[in-house]
C-alpha cells in the first residue's frame, strides 16, 4: 500500500452512494457482457476490464460515501485507495483490489495491446468482490 494521502475528496451522501454502487453494478454487467465476445474478437478482453476498472471505482466512490461521507476527487485515482482504507472493516482488502484494478486501467483503457483472458478475468473478480464490498457497506 503506498504511503499517499487520500488527497481531495468531496462530500456526498446515502443517496449518492446508492446511484454510485447503481453505476458499478452496471459497469459490471455490461464489462460482464462484452468479455463473453472475447473469443471472437480480442479487443473484448480489454473493454471488458476497462469496464471492470468503472465499476470498482464506483463501487468504492459508493462505499466511501456511505461509511465516510466522503469519495476521492483527485486526478489521482489511487488516491480512492487510500481512502478505501478509511471504511472498516473490510477496506484494507476492498483497497488492494482496487489498486489492481488501478494497475490495468491504462493498459485497458489506452494501451495498444490486448489484455490477456487471465487479466480479464481477475479484473472482473476484483470488480465483484468491489461490488460485494460496497453493498455490505450500504446495508450497515
Amino acid at each position: 500500500m503506498s504511503p499517499r494521502g487520500t488527497g481531495r475528496t468531496t462530500p456526498c451522501n446515502q443517496h449518492q452512494a446508492q446511484v454510485r454502487f447503481g453505476h458499478a453494478i452496471k459497469y459490471r454487467e455490461v464489462g460482464e457482457l462484452v468479455a463473453v465476445e472475447g473469443d471472437d474478437d480480442p479487443a473484448s478482453a480489454s473493454v471488458a476490464a476497462g469496464l471492470a476498472v468503472l465499476a470498482g471505482i464506483a463501487a468504492a466512490d459508493a462505499a466511501c460515501c456511505a461509511a465516510l461521507g466522503r469519495r476521492a476527487r483527485g486526478q489521482d485515482h489511487r488516491q480512492a485507495v487510500a481512502l478505501l482504507t478509511e471504511v472498516q472493516p473490510g477496506g484494507s482488502e476492498a483497497a488492494r483490489h482496487l489498486e489492481r484494478l488501478l494497475n490495468v486501467k491504462d493498459a485497458a483503457h489506452y494501451g495498444v495491446i490486448n489484455l490477456t483472458s487471465a487479466e480479464l478475468r481477475r479484473a472482473l473478480r476484483s470488480a465483484e468482490r468491489l461490488a460485494d464490498f460496497a453493498k455490505e457497506v450500504l446495508a450497515r
